[in-house]
């Protein structure tokens, strides 16, 4: 397939591995003499991607010689850049009767047939080194490091084919696959397209960055990811309510685009900056936003690491190119939003407020300064956070 319109996937090629009609008939006639492997919502949602290619080239989960060459080197065995190993972790009593050359059933947390794994090698790792490298501490204070520590420790290998996938419950219409996101774009006639990724509720900072991006590009992807993310994080459904808050008072309707990501977080910082700008990559897009502490979590990482990174890699091997903005704040002498490059402020003549710092504000049951968010989106949060209505008001 040739992509003449828009960039091309990560690796040449958008992986399809979505089962056809005969192909899931004939997986679902051999269902019950198959060995079985339950995933966990980050093993399903990995399962998903990989299907709809916008895990692309991966068609399945990860090999032991592209493991260790993602975790040592941030590239896969035949030298493309990836920064964050997508594998399939279970038990050693799960693996011991599983046999290479075999199918292996996959069921979703619910015990339902969503998947064929055509397995081809398993393996042990090394949980220590994986946390080392891939997320810089060996702390299990650090969520994705708790993660890989819980685990099983034997990783099997094998190109999957996703039997079933349902609509996302909340947002059906905002499930945008790669090969629908590029029609789209193409559609719209856009040559650049600039992604943006967050897991957080949309603020003025990041109003003030993805604005500017948009001056310089044909459309904005605005992609937030509704897979597993930490439990003291705002819900998936609330933020993408800010989304559409924020789209229809304050974005022009022609040139932006909101889906979903399905991915789930890794909290990996720097490399899930490359990560998430290869799975955009794959969606379409010709730019990713790398914004302040990118994919971070507490004191991991450095306030600008994840652009750093970028430089480690070969920009035409990887194929998209970052967008670089510095920590975005209210300017009170200006009277807007502004960074340090454009702003004449002094330090206490800037506002800057956390994600954490709106979550904890809206516990105590205080509502987010207009400085911080726009009115109806604080308004939205206020009404989710379940702060008394005497605080919020009408929101406008």
């Amino acid at each position: 397939m040739s992509y003449p319109d828009v960039i091309a996937p990560h690796g040449g090629q958008l992986i399809n591995r979505i089962a056809s009609p005969a192909q899931k008939e004939e997986f679902l006639s051999k269902a019950d003499h198959l060995p079985r492997v339950q995933l966990d919502d980050r093993a399903a949602s990995d399962l998903v991607l990989i299907a709809i290619g916008g895990f692309s080239p991966l068609t399945g989960f990860m090999g032991q010689a592209d493991y260790d060459h993602v975790v040592k080197e941030m590239h896969l065995a035949n030298g493309l850049p990836w920064a964050i190993p997508v594998t399939l972790p279970v038990t050693e009593e799960v693996a011991a009767p599983l046999k290479a050359g075999s199918l292996v059933r996959l069921d979703d947390s619910l015990g339902r047939f969503i998947g064929v794994l055509e397995l081809t090698e398993k393996y042990t790792y090394d949980k220590l080194h994986e946390a080392l490298h891939v997320y810089r501490t060996n702390e299990e204070k650090h969520p994705g490091v708790a993660v890989v520590y819980k685990q099983g420790s034997v990783y099997l290998a094998g190109p999957i084919w996703m039997l079933q996938r349902d609509a996302h419950p909340y947002f059906p219409t905002y499930q945008i696959d790669p090969i629908d996101s590029r029609t789209l774009f193409r559609e719209k006639g856009w040559k650049t397209i600039v992604a943006f990724q967050t897991r957080n509720p949309i603020h003025r900072a990041h109003e003030y960055i993805q604005k500017c991006a948009l001056e310089t590009v044909d459309g904005l992807f605005l992609h937030p990811l509704v897979g597993v993310t930490k439990d003291d994080d705002i819900s998936a459904e609330i933020r993408m309510r800010c989304y559409e808050i924020m789209l229809e008072h304050y974005f022009p309707k022609d040139r932006v685009i909101l889906a979903i990501n399905p991915s789930a977080m890794r909290y990996a910082g720097p490399r899930e900056a490359v990560f998430h700008a290869i799975l955009r990559k794959n969606y379409g897009c010709t730019h990713f936003i790398v914004g302040r502490d990118h994919a971070g979590v507490g004191d991991y990482y450095g306030t600008y690491d994840a652009q750093y990174i970028f430089d480690e890699f070969d920009p035409l091997a990887l194929g998209i190119t970052p967008m670089k903005f510095e920590h975005a704040f209210y300017c009170k002498r200006t009277q807007g939003m502004a960074t340090s490059k454009t702003s004449p402020s002094t330090p206490d003549e800037r506002v800057h407020l956390s994600g954490t710092k709106v979550r904890e504000m809206l516990r105590r049951g205080e509502l987010p300064p207009p400085e911080f968010s726009r009115p109806e989106v604080a308004a939205e949060l206020a009404r989710a956070m379940k702060v008394p209505t005497e605080v919020w008001g009408d929101g406008i």
